[in-house]
C-alpha cells in the first residue's frame, strides 16, 4: 500500500504509517461496537467481555474504517477514489488472513455437515461448537473467496472504467458472498435481525449492496479515471 501510494500519489511513508494506525484504531473500535450491539443486554452486564481479545464484527470494522479513510485522504489531499481502489485490494488480503486466524481459533465456524469438506475441532480451548463434530470450515471458505476476489480486483484495477470501480465492486461482491456464507455459519451468537432467518451480517450486506450499487451507477455515468 505504501509503495502504491508513493508511486501514484506522491504520498510519504509517514502518511502511510499514520493511515495504518488510524485504520487499525477505527477497525478495532468499529468491530467492538458492532460486537456489543449483537447482544447489548448481555454485554451491559458483562462489559469486560466486550474488550476481551475475542469478539469482532468485520462489518463494524469496515464501516468505521471507510469514513476514517475518507477523512484522511481529504485532509492530505490524496485522490480519494483511486486510493480507495487500492484499499479494496488490501482489505481482501488482510481480511483473508484474518479468516485463517478465525479458523485456527475455531470462531466463526460453520454448521454440522456430512460433506467431505469438513473440519473437526477437538480442543476444548477453541471456540467451535460442537466439538468432535464435522463442521463446514466457513472460515476457509471465506478466506478462499477473499483471495479469489483479490485476484479479480487486481485484474479489474488494470482495466477499470472509472475511479472507485474496484472499491465498489469489492463492497458489492463481498457482501453478496458474505450473505451466502452466512447460510452455512453455525455460530448462533452472532445474532439475527429476524431470528434464524436474517443475520445481522446479511442485513448489513443488503444495505452495503444497495448503497454501493447506487454509487457504482453514479460514478459509472461520470466515467472518470485519474492517475490510478
Amino acid at each position: 500500500m505504501a509503495y502504491q501510494g508513493k508511486k501514484q500519489f506522491q504520498t510519504t511513508y509517514d502518511q502511510s504509517n499514520a493511515l495504518f494506525i488510524y485504520i487499525v484504531v477505527a477497525a478495532y473500535l468499529g468491530g467492538k461496537v458492532f460486537f456489543f450491539f449483537e447482544n447489548p443486554t448481555y454485554y451491559i452486564r458483562h462489559l469486560s467481555k466486550v474488550f476481551s481479545g475475542n469478539g469482532f464484527v468485520f462489518f463494524g470494522s469496515l464501516l468505521f474504517a471507510i469514513p476514517t479513510m475518507l477523512w484522511f485522504f481529504r485532509k492530505h489531499r490524496i485522490p480519494v477514489l483511486p486510493m480507495l481502489d487500492i484499499m479494496g485490494i488490501v482489505t481482501c488480503i488482510v481480511h483473508g488472513l484474518g479468516r485463517i486466524g478465525c479458523f485456527l481459533s475455531g470462531c466463526c465456524h460453520g454448521k454440522p455437515t456430512d460433506s467431505f469438506l469438513n473440519v473437526v475441532f477437538t480442543n476444548p480451548v477453541c471456540q467451535a461448537e460442537p466439538l468432535n463434530t464435522p463442521l463446514h470450515p466457513t472460515q476457509l471458505y471465506e478466506a478462499g473467496f477473499l483471495f479469489s476476489l483479490m485476484i479479480f480486483l487486481l485484474w479489474l484495477k488494470a482495466n477499470k472504467k472509472f475511479d472507485g470501480q474496484v472499491f465498489l465492486t469489492y463492497l458489492i461482491v463481498y457482501s453478496v458472498g458474505r450473505s451466502l456464507l452466512e447460510l452455512l455459519r453455525g455460530d448462533e451468537e452472532r445474532g439475527y435481525v429476524i431470528q434464524n432467518l436474517v443475520s445481522h451480517s446479511q442485513f448489513i450486506s443488503l444495505l452495503v449492496i444497495c448503497i454501493s450499487g447506487f454509487f457504482y451507477v453514479k460514478l459509472r455515468r461520470k466515467g472518470k479515471i485519474g492517475r490510478a
